[in-house]
């Protein structure tokens, strides 16, 4: 660390928690706030089912950054405990971020953040995102209806996809947060453990090859990490599903599907680990997962209970 940023006094650091409806962007908007890939992204709504904790240094700030799932109206213990996380992640932050897709404007489900926010008498800024989607006009309307609600300090409009605008919120939240030491090592960039990014990894995987037909009632779990002599590390991981007839699904013919998957998922992993990767994924029936208890908590949710 740079002495100019040593002491206690010249330093700040807070929590940044980024909130909004499934598919608004957050996850995209978080990767590009840190300089890393440290959230997954699929096209699918509810890809993110627990908070993800990121890490960004601006100047003598280090952010910590919170994505939470997105919020909606959830009809299963899953979902509950999803929504349940997000809100958590609202109350406990230092700064509040309420991120929309500008294209499609207040849904109902943004209606009802809205209406929490309100209750809950905390303030946020407001980021529009997907602003290369929408006329100048309409964007300007939308923007003036949302401050009209007086639930918010400030406005950014920004296309997290293409990063246009994301310097300018890093910078300013940066000098939003309290005075205080660095929680983190300087070079540290997740809160996870890397047994768990991994997996991560390899649901986004799942999501992305298959997209409408894989099943939400999944999950990806780390069950072995080796760190080998010859400093490659092998990973055996299982994807547990709720069905037996979701198993053929994630196989494919001939085992190719699963395959596919797991050589991209490898490719990502020695990106990211900087060292050659033996993967190993296992597909197993677990018709009950979705009511375990240990399930959630290695997804780092809290069980609802009844």
């Amino acid at each position: 660390m740079d002495n100019e940023i040593a002491s206690d006094e010249a330093t700040k650091c807070g929590y940044v928690t980024l909130i909004g409806a499934p598919n608004a962007g957050k996850s995209t908007l978080l990767n590009q706030l840190v300089g890393a890939k440290i959230a997954i992204v699929s096209p699918k709504v509810q890809t993110t089912r627990a908070r993800v904790t990121a890490i960004a240094i601006e100047d003598n700030a280090q952010i910590i950054f919170v994505d939470t799932p997105g919020i909606f109206t959830p009809s299963r213990r899953l979902e509950t405990a999803m929504v349940k996380a997000a809100w958590e992640g609202a109350h406990d932050a230092d700064v509040l971020a309420l991120l929309i897709d500008s294209k499609k404007g207040i849904t109902k489900d943004v209606e009802r953040i809205l209406e929490g926010l309100e209750k809950s008498n905390k303030r946020a800024h407001l980021i529009l995102n997907k602003i290369d989607l929408i006329k100048r006009d309409q964007l300007l309307g939308l923007a003036k209806q949302l401050t009209d609600m007086n639930l918010f300090n400030e406005v950014f409009m920004i296309s997290a996809l293409d990063g246009d605008g994301v310097d300018y919120i890093r910078s300013y939240l940066a000098k939003e947060l309290p005075d205080g030491p660095w929680l983190y090592p300087e070079d540290q960039l997740a809160l996870a453990p890397m047994r768990n990014l991994a997996a991560e990894i390899t649901r986004e995987k799942l999501f992305l090859r298959m997209n409408q037909e894989l099943p939400y009632s999944l999950t990806v779990e780390t069950e072995k990490w080796e760190d080998r002599k010859d400093g490659s590390i092998k990973i055996d991981q299982v994807i547990y599903v709720s069905r037996a007839n979701h198993k053929p699904m994630i196989l494919g013919k001939g085992g190719q599907t699963i395959k596919k998957i797991g050589a991209l998922a490898r490719e990502e992993l020695e990106e990211f680990l900087g060292t050659r990767v033996h993967l190993f994924l296992f597909v197993k029936v677990r018709e009950k997962w979705l009511d375990d208890p240990e399930r959630y908590q290695e997804m780092g949710l809290d069980f609802p209970k009844g």
